[in-house]
């Protein structure tokens, strides 16, 4: 039941990106992030310990594809083992 609450947080957060600044958006995507991985966690039953990590992770990538979205712009790989960043497609 905690869990189901703050998604719903989070997802109110989440419909009033519109009027948000980029810092906010990156913040509001960190903490859905964060929320997606912590309820992950809970529905695979980890230990505390991979729940930490797996709600940090989820924060980490919440906030890079909140800043990404932002900015229109995606990295794809060269072939040449490196990464070139463009529009995204």
């Amino acid at each position: 039941m905690k869990s189901l609450l703050i998604v719903a947080l989070v997802g109110s957060f989440g419909l009033s990106a519109c009027t948000m600044s980029t810092n906010e958006r990156t913040a509001v995507g960190g903490l859905a992030g964060a929320a997606g991985g912590l309820v992950l966690a809970n529905a695979f039953g980890a230990n505390p310990n991979w729940t930490i990590l797996a709600t940090l992770g989820g924060a980490a990538a919440g906030a890079l594809v909140a800043r990404n979205a932002q900015t229109n712009e995606c990295a794809y790989a060269d072939g040449r083992g490196g990464y070139v960043t463009q529009r995204c497609r």
